[in-house]
């Protein structure tokens, strides 16, 4: 038994890289392939009455691992440097305006037409209003420069807020001055505890000579977020700044400081540790989305109760969008299509407290949005024309011609 359970894991996770790899040539969002794949596995066992244990519990655990590393993934991909940093702005304005927007506007919706307060109404919104990075980067390989470079820091940006947002809110009962200043206060402590442990995590990184040297940096990454979420500190800036930090090294040469991290070295081992958090957070990823199929029903995909306000929902995400960046004068296509739903959706709804949760914002409506915009982004990247993907030069090249300031 135990080696049937290794072969299906291994097949699984082959037949998810092989979604990955061909994900550029086809145009199918990988998400849909592995929700799919997991689905078929509950029918498999279904139909041969295979005893499986209840899986509902691993689901918050590797959603949680994958944020961790997803964010870090991201992080380490950005570039920060002072021609790079008036094109970071405008992302960072194009990711947070219709997540608050949207958030905001279903919010109302959920409050004036399915008796919630507000307050519960915003918290069961904004999981539907973060841009999943972990699909979009994985999905724009095949685009030019630009629509490449925009889509990794509009999502990234839009994770890292996204999830910011809703802590804010779910952890807080009352909002106001009082709970606004306490939130700034944790950002500052947060600050200052990524740039120590940073520090720390890079001269390690730096120092060990033994063979074995990548596992306990990542595993004290891990260490630090998760000690910094029992105590409701903003854990990711932690993981986005790290990211940052050793991702960039290159720019911080020129500090006298810098040179005890033995920066020529570091690089090399830099290089090594993102190639070691893109391989891990590929299973990671692929096992969280393999498993959240498992445990999908039928009905849920097909609920006639949610899938109207499903459809409503994602016609919202894109209007919004359509209109940003219209405003700021990006070129739609094919931008406008990349703007899925997926991990951190399902991961801060199962994080929705009991007394929060609004009934018609269960599960199927999760899936549905998820499927939906995946759905939206697979046919409009297959009949958006062929780009040359050096075409457009690099972020720090290239402007959007904007009109509101930044």
């Amino acid at each position: 038994m135990n080696f049937a359970i290794i072969i299906t894991i291994c097949v699984l996770l082959l037949l998810a890289y092989a979604f990955t790899i061909s994900s550029s040539k086809t145009k199918i969002p990988s998400v849909i392939l592995l929700l799919l794949l997991g689905w078929l596995v509950k029918q498999i066992t279904d139909v041969f009455h295979i005893v499986i244990p209840d899986l509902n519990s691993l689901l918050p655990f590797f959603g949680t691992l994958g944020l961790v590393l997803i964010v870090l993934e991201g992080s380490l991909e950005l570039e920060l440097n002072k021609k790079k940093l008036p094109f970071v702005g405008k992302t960072l304005v194009t990711a947070i305006i219709p997540l608050f927007v949207t958030a905001f506007v279903i919010g109302h919706f959920f409050y004036y037409f399915l008796d919630s307060s507000y307050k519960d109404g915003l918290i069961n919104a904004v999981p539907l209003c973060i841009i999943s990075s972990a699909i979009a980067i994985s999905s724009v390989g095949h685009l030019n420069a630009f629509n490449k470079e925009f889509a990794i820091y509009e999502s990234s940006l839009s994770d890292i807020i996204g999830v910011l947002f809703f802590n804010f809110i779910a952890l807080n009962s009352v909002i106001n001055l009082d709970t606004l200043g306490h939130f700034g206060l944790q950002i500052l402590l947060m600050l200052l505890i990524s740039f120590i442990a940073s520090a720390f995590l890079a001269f390690l990184l730096s120092r060990i000579d033994h063979h074995i040297k990548f596992a306990p940096i990542v595993l004290l990454i891990i260490l630090i977020f998760a000690i910094s979420e029992i105590y409701h500190l903003p854990a990711l800036i932690f993981i986005m700044l790290f990211g940052l930090f050793i991702g960039n090294f290159d720019e911080l040469e020129r500090f006298r400081a810098i040179q005890y991290l033995k920066p020529r070295s570091l690089d090399k081992e830099v290089k090594k540790f993102k190639e070691l958090i893109i391989e891990a957070a590929f299973l990671v990823r692929s096992l969280f989305f393999l498993l959240f199929g498992f445990l999908m029903k039928t009905e849920d995909i097909l609920n006639p109760h949610t899938l109207e306000l499903a459809i409503g929902i994602v016609i919202l995400i894109y209007l919004v969008r359509a209109i940003q960046l219209k405003i700021f004068k990006v070129k739609l296509m094919p931008l406008l299509y990349i703007a899925p739903r997926g991990l951190i959706t399902i991961l801060l709804f199962l994080s929705i407290p009991d007394d929060s949760k609004i009934p018609l914002v269960n599960k199927a409506l999760i899936i549905q949005v998820i499927v939906l915009t995946a759905l939206i982004m697979m046919f409009g990247l297959i009949f958006n024309k062929k780009e040359d993907p050096k075409e457009g030069g690099k972020g720090e090249n290239l402007t959007i011609d904007m009109d509101v300031p930044i």
